[in-house]
């Protein structure tokens, strides 16, 4: 074996098992919507139980990227895989995975915007970058990632005079997200919320697009870059939020705001924006991703060979575990009270009335049905694993 071989098999497999262990962790996050524990706060547990699944959208958006640049080495068509397998993924966010979120038909009244849907119109706008050259895609793609926060000032004023008609629904569609409210689709037509706008995620992607290329390099010139790039993210995250110098609408305080709920220091410190991703929130979680690649190539035995697995086959994960978890869900909800509680059919989660009185988890239960919930996906994950392995149908490419 050469020794470019052994590097793309060390690559494949570093980026297969931190993909994996992303799909375990964003597991933990839809089990605990269903479970209807709050997004953080006040416990340590709840709110660290929310706090590890942060790593999860960033870290995928941006191996997408590379994904992207390592099918473009071998395909000459990318430009057009990517805005066929954008759409199909926006189509699939707006139907089957609007349904397993919901287990309801009324999509007359609710569609979400999730993170499929803005991976699917990044790809789409990709299949023009990647037209450019490959180090221009990396500059665009780290502008967008730190630049976009310069909006912040003026975020107040912009939502009071915010624009209707088309206009205003391609501002939420491309940054302000839900909290400008959500864009009515006809005059009887469902509200689409868009919970992950598209930037700063296609600077994201487009970044990621660029490290293709630190991860087609030889392993130890890799790894320096890698540790280089990582822990130069986390230093400049500490820097920047420690003294609220810039990068997220919400500085943090070692005290709570007159009127708010008691938060911890570090609480505070580590509580960045997630909607629309601020700049700290994504150094805070690419920085130790990226840092942890060469931990991660030397990475051994059965445990890393499970996560590895999820990798393998990230889209069939995704797909699969929402309906599972669901479905778990009312098996829970059945066994704790003899009934399936109707809360589990509202539009889910953005939009969702509060769970009722008594129904949250506890976070036993929470974790339980976690584990249980990737035994049965490791399964179903094997065995799609292997019909990939055997087969080369074009389908098999979109899952």
């Amino acid at each position: 074996m050469t020794e470019t071989q052994v590097s793309q098999k060390a690559r494949v497999a570093s980026i297969d098992l931190i993909r994996g262990a992303v799909m375990v962790l964003m597991a933990i996050d839809h089990v605990r919507v269903f479970a209807g524990v709050p997004a953080g706060g006040p416990t340590p547990g709840v709110f660290f139980t929310r706090w590890i699944t942060h790593f999860c959208a960033p870290a995928f958006i941006f191996l997408a990227g590379s994904s992207v640049f390592f099918y473009g080495r071998k395909h000459p068509d990318l430009s057009r895989f990517l805005v066929t397998r954008g759409l199909w993924l926006v189509l699939l966010e707006l139907t089957f995975l609007r349904w397993a979120w919901t287990f309801n038909f009324d999509f007359a009244q609710y569609e979400m915007a999730g993170v499929i849907w803005a991976i699917g119109w990044c790809m789409i706008l990709m299949a023009a970058l990647v037209r450019l050259p490959l180090r221009v895609v990396g500059a665009v793609g780290v502008v967008i990632m730190c630049a976009h926060n310069l909006m912040d000032a003026r975020m107040d004023a912009l939502l009071q005079s915010f624009p209707g008609g088309l206009a205003g629904a391609l501002w939420k569609i491309f940054y302000v997200g839900f909290f400008a409210g959500p864009i009515s689709i006809g005059e009887n037509g469902p509200n689409l919320i868009v919970l992950y706008s598209i930037v700063p995620w296609i600077g994201v992607m487009a970044a990621g697009y660029a490290f293709g290329a630190v991860l087609a390099m030889d392993p130890p010139r890799r790894n320096r870059i890698c540790l280089a790039l990582g822990l130069g993210a986390i230093a400049l995250f500490v820097m920047l939020r420690a003294f609220n110098l810039y990068g997220d609408p919400r500085p943090w305080s070692a005290e709570a705001p007159e009127g708010a709920p008691p938060m911890p220091a570090l609480f505070s410190f580590l509580n960045t924006t997630k909607y629309p991703a601020s700049l700290l929130f994504l150094l805070m979680t690419l920085g130790p991703t990226i840092a942890l690649i060469p931990v991660f190539e030397r990475a051994r035995g059965a445990v890393a060979r499970w996560i590895s697995l999820f990798g393998r086959v990230p889209f069939f994960f995704y797909v699969l575990h929402i309906p599972l978890i669901h479905a778990l869900a009312l098996a829970v909800s059945m066994l704790r009270t003899g009934a399936v509680d109707p809360w589990l059919f509202a539009n889910h989660p953005m939009g969702a009335p509060p769970p009722p009185e008594g129904y949250a988890w506890g976070l036993g239960l929470l974790y339980l049905v976690w584990a249980i919930a990737l035994v049965i996906l490791f399964v179903a994950c094997r065995w799609f694993s292997a019909v990939k392995a055997r087969r080369s149908d074009p389908w098999l490419r979109y899952l």
